[in-house]
């Protein structure tokens, strides 16, 4: 398999992951060092174990399955270097009642150690309007 498809294929172990609201496969993929800047608080966390609790967190935030789905991916890579841009889209019921129905945009920063490509930089966004200072959650691909 080229860089392109292992990186294809990270993205997909990421979508499987969340479907089974399993953190552990997700962890595996951060490199130790791994920053990551989350659509949810806090603003960054630094280290795997830290992202694997986040993430834990996240899942367990949830009362239903929560719905991912990632469309409009790209990736670049050059040697052991590769990046991955793409949107998603979660959605699922909390556990508080509320529901989750929004479009975010990610964009993983991977390196590739001992054959295996681990994520570095993890970063996730959604579009603001300016005038209001509101995230605008409900816009599509």
């Amino acid at each position: 398999m080229n860089g392109e498809a292992e990186l294809r294929a990270l993205v997909e172990e990421r979508v499987a992951a969340v479907a089974a609201k399993d953190p552990k496969p997700l962890a595996a993929r951060q490199h130790p060092d791994v920053i990551e800047f989350n659509v949810l608080p806090p603003l960054h966390t630094h280290g795997s174990a830290a992202a694997e609790t986040t993430t834990q967190a996240w899942f367990d935030g949830y009362a239903t399955d929560i719905g991912y789905e990632v469309r409009d991916l790209h990736v670049t890579v050059d040697g052991d270097v590769g990046f991955c841009s793409f949107v998603y889209h979660v959605s699922g019921t909390l556990k508080s009642g509320g529901e989750v129905d929004m479009w975010v945009r990610a964009t993983l920063g991977c390196v590739r150690q001992d054959g295996r490509w681990l994520i570095v930089h993890d970063h996730e966004s959604v579009p603001f309007d300016p005038a209001t200072g509101q995230a605008l959650l409900n816009l599509t691909p």
